[in-house]
């Protein structure tokens, strides 16, 4: 079961937090539904730029918070799915009798077939080739230095888009096929020269010929709404864009490419050379063409002027994608001149993508690696990964030696760098990378490095005109850094404002609280957001009782005078009727053993708590849902389930629309009143 807390304004103006319940096979309750509201409202006086956010709480974290509403293609033909999608992640099956046939005869043959034995490993360079070319395309756009179109992409493209390894596989099995089939495949020799020069010419020739009236006759109503719309699903390309068609559309593709494989092959001129170039030279400008940032240099078209002809661009191929009716050719535009079907903007946009900046941004928030897996979990790293909330997967104990060099790399070279672009309204937002991990941050001899780094990320922001930067996670801290005050002491000229979300973060948290409370239990390592809950609390009449005298006395000493009454030292005598916790960071397992069945943990730290109890419900970190008009959201934010953002991101989105000029961090404590801002 999940609760959903939606802010809306009552009739007599003022907003309100309104609460829904709903789960895995129930209709959702309360007034989307129809019906009566599910659990109870509070009435909230919050600024209006906070409106579109929802706080979020969920009891798990799923899969199924965002649902995959993506289609093959409007009408879809025969042979639209791919003969293993049944089989899921299990597709790969399908090649494993070949790799162990090929590895097997690549021990006990002699000669050696060359050709067969390195059918898998160039598969496997080939994923991981364009693995390489998201990652560059992701970071590239996501500064917006030379970035073609701004529209960003959503969770359904991502989805659409997670089987761009099977037309890997598909041409994987029939190049095993060939070679046992073909006599002529067998034993290639490394190179032929007069087979590469035969396969260029016939790719220029009949093949980029075949290619633009091929692709004419899919954009035909009649085979565009069964097959071919469906890649055209995607306005705004990745490189992964490319090779995303229905089945019966890379067969096409396949018989096409094959006429310069073949025809090498019968006249007895082909090579491992001129097979692997071919298909890398396809992979290549595939990528290089759904990029969706600019990066063919003008200087070429100066030294060479018919290379227009010979070679597109990816801005080139974004208009095809933009206009659909233009720039048909396949990588050149030779045939588009000759047919009349160029886009006259097509230098423009071209001269235009070379030319652009990197974006102006107005709010950063400032993040790290937890991690050393997290960095496949970045939106430059494994896409299909970083679009489900971060888990350990079993595929990562094989990327062992990437994580090994990854955390080398960030420890001896790394520094900061952008990982995420959003907008939203007028406000351009950006993710910033500290590479280091959590251990890192616990390290005290690591202390004075990383607040180097965080202190070098701010003052950059502040040269680049940022409105607001918001600390995340570890990069806020009283032992590091005293949640930021630090920099504002040492820096008090600078214009930036520093957010550590405290304030939006301990209302959040509040917020939660089932509408009858009237005790909690607080228990972890205590941290600003906690004093701030616990003042809270305690003058809204609830009683917040601890397991630790320590905690007892640390608490006792914030909270204002009139309220420490309502502190309590908790005994065992007490303990069963508490059903509501507020745990942080430190929470031990026997701290959770002490808590009865049923009750609700909820977390006031930025990470997720350990679910040690099945009979117990626990929430996410505190957290809100975006609304639609924050854009070019496609990854989820560590742990957090789909289109979930945490408190203290959204707080300096907060920060920047309200137009706060004051800072929000430190480590004095903030009271009820201190809350009217974001309550």
């Amino acid at each position: 079961m999940k609760i959903l807390s939606v802010i809306n304004e009552d009739p007599c103006g003022k907003y309100r937090m309104e609460e829904y319940m709903f789960g895995p096979g129930r209709a959702l309750t309360g007034k989307w539904a129809g019906g009566k509201i599910g659990v109870g409202f509070v009435i909230l006086h919050l600024p209006k730029s906070l409106i579109p956010f929802y706080i979020m709480y969920s009891s798990a974290v799923t899969k199924n918070w965002s649902t995959f509403d993506g289609i093959m293609a409007t009408k879809p033909g025969i042979l639209t799915d791919w003969p293993w999608t049944p089989l899921g992640n299990f597709k790969y099956i399908v090649i494993a009798p070949w790799a162990v046939h090929s590895t097997y005869r690549f021990v006990t043959d002699d000669p050696v077939d060359l050709g067969y034995s390195l059918v898998l490993p160039f598969l496997l360079f080939r994923i991981l080739h364009n693995q390489v070319w998201i990652s560059l395309s992701r970071y590239y756009t996501t500064k917006g230095k030379r970035r073609i179109l701004d529209k960003g992409i959503d969770f359904n493209q991502v989805d659409r888009e997670t089987n761009w390894d099977d037309q890997i596989l598909f041409n994987g099995l029939l190049f095993y096929i060939g070679i046992m089939l073909l006599p002529q495949a067998k034993q290639l020799p490394l190179w032929r020269t007069d087979g590469v020069l035969m396969a260029a010419m016939l790719h220029a020739g009949p093949v980029e010929f075949l290619y633009y009236w091929l692709h004419k006759a899919l954009h035909h109503h009649f085979l565009y709404s069964r097959y071919h719309s469906h890649h055209h699903s995607s306005i705004v390309t990745e490189p992964i864009t490319s090779v995303i068609h229905p089945f019966a559309e890379h067969i096409a593709y396949f018989i096409l490419f094959a006429i310069p494989l073949l025809t090498t092959l019968l006249t007895r001129t082909a090579s491992i050379a001129s097979f692997a170039g071919y298909v890398i030279y396809i992979d290549f400008m595939n990528n290089m063409g759904h990029c969706n940032f600019e990066l063919v240099p003008k200087r070429l078209f100066h030294l060479f002027p018919p290379l227009k002809f010979l070679c597109y661009t990816p801005s080139f191929h974004s208009l095809h994608h933009t206009q659909f009716r233009t720039n048909y050719s396949l990588f050149m535009p030779l045939y588009d001149y000759i047919y009349g079907t160029m886009d006259e903007t097509s230098d423009t946009l071209y001269e235009k993508s070379l030319e652009r900046g990197e974006d102006r941004v107005d709010v950063v928030h400032l993040t790290h690696l937890t991690t050393p897996e997290s960095i496949y979990h970045l939106r430059i790293g494994l896409a299909s990964f970083a679009s489900y909330p971060f888990s350990y997967r079993w595929f990562m104990r094989l990327l062992w030696p990437f994580t090994s060099l990854s955390m080398l790399f960030t420890l001896f070279y790394a520094s900061l760098f952008v990982s995420e672009r959003n907008s939203f309204e007028k406000l351009n937002l950006q993710s910033w990378i500290i590479p280091r991990y959590n251990l890192q941050y616990l390290l005290k001899w690591r202390k004075d490095a990383i607040n180097n780094m965080i202190e070098k990320a701010i003052l950059e922001a502040n040269k680049k005109g940022v409105k607001v930067l918001s600390l995340g996670l570890m990069n806020q801290g009283e032992e590091l850094n005293r949640n930021g005050e630090v920099y504002i002491h040492k820096h008090p000229e600078m214009k930036v404002r520093v957010v550590d979300g405290s304030r939006l973060t301990a209302a959040v948290v509040i917020n939660s609280l089932p509408k009858s409370t009237t005790k909690i239990v607080m228990t972890g390592n205590l941290t600003k957001v906690a004093y701030t809950i616990a003042s809270a609390l305690c003058q809204r009449g609830v009683e917040v009782l601890t397991l630790l005298p320590e905690e007892y006395e640390k608490l006792r000493s914030l909270v204002p005078q009139e309220c420490r009454d309502r502190l309590v030292l908790l005994t065992s005598e007490t303990l069963a009727s508490n059903k509501v916790w507020l745990m942080g960071e430190g929470t031990t397992r026997e701290e959770q053993e002490m808590a009865t069945k049923g009750t609700l943990f909820i977390p006031f730290s930025q990470f997720p708590l350990k679910q040690l109890r099945r009979d117990c419900i626990y929430h996410t970190p505190p957290a809100l849902i975006i609304p639609k008009s924050l854009v070019n959201i496609h990854s989820c934010e560590n742990w957090l389930p789909r289109k979930a953002m945490s408190a203290t991101r959204v707080a300096g989105i907060l920060h920047a629309l309200e137009g706060w000029e004051m800072h929000e961090c430190g480590t004095s404590n903030i009271l009820l009143s201190d809350l009217d801002q974001t309550r």
